[in-house]
């Protein structure tokens, strides 16, 4: 039944590019409560594109016209490969980071304003903290549960330079318990540097790595954030890394982190790594696990479980038919036929020979089972001989159902491709779709969504980056079938913690759940 859902996918809408096209995340660009695509354009402008409902169709609002808001984004001289959106300065509206892989070019950090976007990386005061190494992925932090992100940079290093990074904004000098610690306020002071008056529009940045304790060299591929360890939802970092083990940063409190990847039985140490990478809960009970890809290597399915004196634990899971080896780029876990179970989307690039993409149901196992896991039908979605690049998902006509946003890049100029599960059964399920606000207003990506049904529980997190250079939308869509909600809680990267009693009369509906100040 589930294959002939699959089956129907079709593509639904085709923007047709000029140009080669790598990552892509989701944000609101115009501040209009609608969410928009951003594409990082390699060898052409980056692309912002709103849905427009009456034509159906892609329209970019980025256009080359000096006099439009958006302008400054198309950057067309970045060769941008990775990109995420977070609010680094607490205004209540995400800022926007390319990932440039132009190594005489600098990464931008564009922030609305003086009414249009402009790059704070450029400004006088950050001239110092763009990396000119070649960063392979990107995802936010709120490491101190401020509600204001800092940018993780996974670098690929050359011998002793280029560490991960961690850019965040350096806070008012008369506020030094904005710092994590007063070493970190002590320290600017010394170095007489200066700090940031967002009032007046200006955001000092500074990278905070080597303190925070992920200032290591690896090559760095894929990385995500979320509360993967961590139980009162601070956030912590997985990385996967090529040539050398992962890292699993715990976060300690205090902003710092430790890597316990090793001990957790995720370090994966002799793998080539591919980048694609996604949090969530594959099992239902409430631990997040970690699903990624190898380049040509095994691919793995990561549940998170205790060992006999409590301690977390990763055992792989992953088939033999969903580990079988391939290019993969990508990995995504969404429901996109809205059934409460989640279906993994691997996306391949044909560098050499066809290399379609995948498609595996994850169904929950009974009793504490582990998840049952099949390959499906994907559709026209296999794409066997395009250079896919990256994958997120959106729900862009606001009918419930998530759409698959393809991009395709490297070296042969594709079109962007979108598709989505458009069938009766998919369409009469019902669904949840749930925005979680910081408490200045923005998204708060890193927050754990969990809800409660008759039938179990489904956890999601707000995406902080996933998949490989790119972003996912920043809602927790949950598929429900013909279930009934009961409850849902929601722990934010401060620990704060809300419960919402749900009913019937909450199916198919977006919820907006603000901060418990």
């Amino acid at each position: 039944m589930f294959q002939d859902i699959t089956q129907q996918i079709y593509r639904q809408v085709q923007y047709d590019t000029v140009q080669l096209c790598y990552g892509l995340a989701v944000t609101d660009v115009d501040n209009d409560g609608q969410l928009e695509l951003i594409v990082a354009g390699f060898a052409g402008p980056n692309l912002v594109l709103k849905y427009n409902k009456s034509k159906k169709k892609l329209e970019n609002i980025a256009v080359d016209d000096p006099s439009s808001p958006y302008y400054a984004l198309r950057d067309v001289a970045g060769n941008a490969v990775g990109v995420c959106a977070c609010d680094v300065d607490g205004d209540g509206r995400e800022e926007i980071y390319f990932l440039n892989s132009n190594q005489k070019y600098r990464d931008k950090l564009f922030k609305f304003r003086n009414g249009h976007y402009e790059d704070i990386l450029a400004d006088e005061i950050n001239q110092d903290i763009a990396s000119h190494l070649a960063g392979l992925s990107v995802a936010c932090i709120d490491r101190n549960g401020t509600g204001k992100y800092a940018i993780y940079v996974a670098n690929y290093s050359r011998g002793k330079l280029g560490t991960h990074s961690l850019t965040e904004m350096a806070e008012l000098l008369n506020d030094p318990f904005g710092f994590s610690t007063f070493h970190d306020y002590y320290h600017l002071i010394e170095m007489d540097e200066s700090c940031s008056d967002v009032a007046n529009g200006v955001v000092a940045l500074r990278n905070v790595a080597h303190e925070a304790g992920v200032a290591q060299l690896t090559g760095g591929r894929g990385v995500t954030v979320g509360p993967i360890l961590s139980k009162d939802g601070r956030s912590d970092i997985f990385c996967k890394n090529e040539h050398g083990p992962n890292f699993l940063f715990k976060n300690n409190g205090d902003g710092t982190f430790t890597d316990v990847a090793a001990e957790s039985g995720i370090s994966d140490a002799y793998e080539h790594g591919g980048g694609g990478v996604m949090l969530t809960d594959f099992d239902g009970d409430g631990k997040l696990d970690i699903i990624y890809g190898n380049w040509n290597g095994p691919h793995r399915i990561f549940l998170q479980t205790t060992d006999d004196e409590g301690h977390p634990r990763f055992r792989n899971i992953a088939t033999d038919e969903f580990a079988e080896p391939s290019p993969v780029r990508s990995l995504v876990a969404a429901d996109f036929n809205n059934d409460g179970n989640l279906e993994v989307l691997m996306s391949n690039i044909a560098y050499r020979s066809p290399a379609p993409n995948r498609l595996f149901q994850v169904m929950r196992g009974a009793n504490g089972q582990d998840p049952t896991i099949k390959e499906i039908n994907i559709g026209k979605a296999l794409e066997p001989c395009f250079q896919t690049a990256g994958c997120a998902v959106t729900d862009l006509n606001g009918d419930g159902i998530l759409e698959m946003i393809l991009t395709h890049g490297d070296s042969t100029i594709e079109p962007l491709s979108i598709f989505t599960p458009l069938t009766d059964k998919a369409l009469n399920r019902g669904w949840l779709r749930v925005r979680v606000l910081t408490q200045q207003g923005a998204p708060a990506r890193g927050a754990k969504v969990t809800l409660h049904t008759s039938r179990g529980r489904q956890a999601r997190i707000i995406d902080t980056g996933s998949g490989y250079l790119c972003q996912m939308e920043p809602v927790a869509h949950f598929g429900i079938d013909c279930d009934i909600p009961v409850r849902l809680e929601v722990l934010w990267p401060d620990t704060k913690f809300k419960v919402l009693n749900l009913e019937a009369s909450n199916v198919n509906m977006e919820m907006i759940v603000s901060h418990p100040r």
